[in-house]
């Protein structure tokens, strides 16, 4: 299985990433530099690449997932609740293609600020 790095100042978190589509474009495109947006609990920034929904696409993720949202062409972290949540799920705004997750405890992200510029890196 591949795995990156996610960088944003001090904090360090590792992913890997699964056997999709998705992933393996991600894969691609590294290194890939942003800044970082939130949205609730959830990490975004453009990636400034069209990759299509893929079957199995859900609006519905898991604390840790990695995902990749076409409306925004953003790479997406989840690490807890978004304004679209209902009651303990995690929604992301539409349908996004999960193409990996967090190893570790993603709530770390919580301490990252709009703005701060995030690094993704093989590992």
């Amino acid at each position: 299985m591949k795995k990156i790095e996610i960088i944003a100042g001090d904090i360090r978190v590792e992913a890997e990433l699964n056997d999709s589509k998705t992933a393996e474009r991600i894969w691609e495109l590294l290194p890939i530099e942003g800044r970082v947006n939130t949205w609730g609990d959830e990490i975004y920034f453009s990636i400034g690449e069209k990759i299509d929904l893929e079957k199995g696409a859900s609006e519905v993720v898991s604390i840790g997932d990695l995902a990749y949202w076409p409306p925004g062409e953003a790479f997406c972290i989840f690490f807890g609740k978004t304004p679209a949540s209902y009651g303990d799920e995690i929604r992301a705004a539409s349908a996004v293609n999960v193409f990996g997750r967090i190893i570790g405890d993603p709530k770390v992200l919580k301490q990252v600020k709009i703005n701060n510029k995030m690094l993704i890196n093989k590992k």
